[in-house]
């Protein structure tokens, strides 16, 4: 049983893997903070400062409130340094956590994918209260919908916890 890989990465209806990881002041962050208390969505995308992540992060800054009120944090995740995440957050007014994966050892444990063989992927996972994966969306191209089809099972969840 389970001799092939130890991981296949985070999937739906299974435990998300814990980490731990430093936010932009050097700061560590762990998942496993959010469990028995809040929602989670993590997002990982390529690099700061470039338009579609910069476009995304936009779209999750301005519906941040609403996460908020639908009882969910949001974790943005990428390889860049905590310098550069910083200034990327300063600069566009962001109001949630960023996680420097400097080595990418976090998107390896959770499997997500490069696009178009080089890029690193845009991968946004859905983690409940109780740290299970309940959603995964992937779109390299598509990076504002990240927010609509998180936002949706967020506020589902919260619906089904009233």
């Amino acid at each position: 049983m389970g001799n092939q890989e130890t991981s296949n990465g985070a999937q739906v209806g299974q435990l998300a893997p814990d980490f731990a990881l430093p936010d932009a002041a050097g700061k560590s962050v762990q998942l496993s903070d959010y469990r028995g208390k809040q929602a989670v969505v993590l997002y990982f995308y390529p690099k700061d400062n470039t338009p579609g992540c910069t476009a995304e992060a936009c779209a999750f800054r301005d519906s941040y409130a609403v996460f908020k009120d639908a009882g969910a944090e949001v974790i943005g995740v990428s390889s860049d340094s905590g310098e550069s995440h910083q200034q990327f957050a300063t600069q566009y007014r962001l109001p949630f956590t960023l996680l420097s994966d400097r080595g990418g050892a976090l998107r390896k444990l959770y499997n997500v994918p490069t696009s178009m063989g080089l890029l690193p992927g845009r991968v946004t996972y859905v983690i409940d209260r109780d740290g299970v994966v309940r959603h995964i969306f992937s779109s390299q191209l598509n990076a504002e919908r990240h927010i609509t089809e998180a936002l949706h099972i967020i506020q589902t969840l919260q619906a089904a916890q009233a």
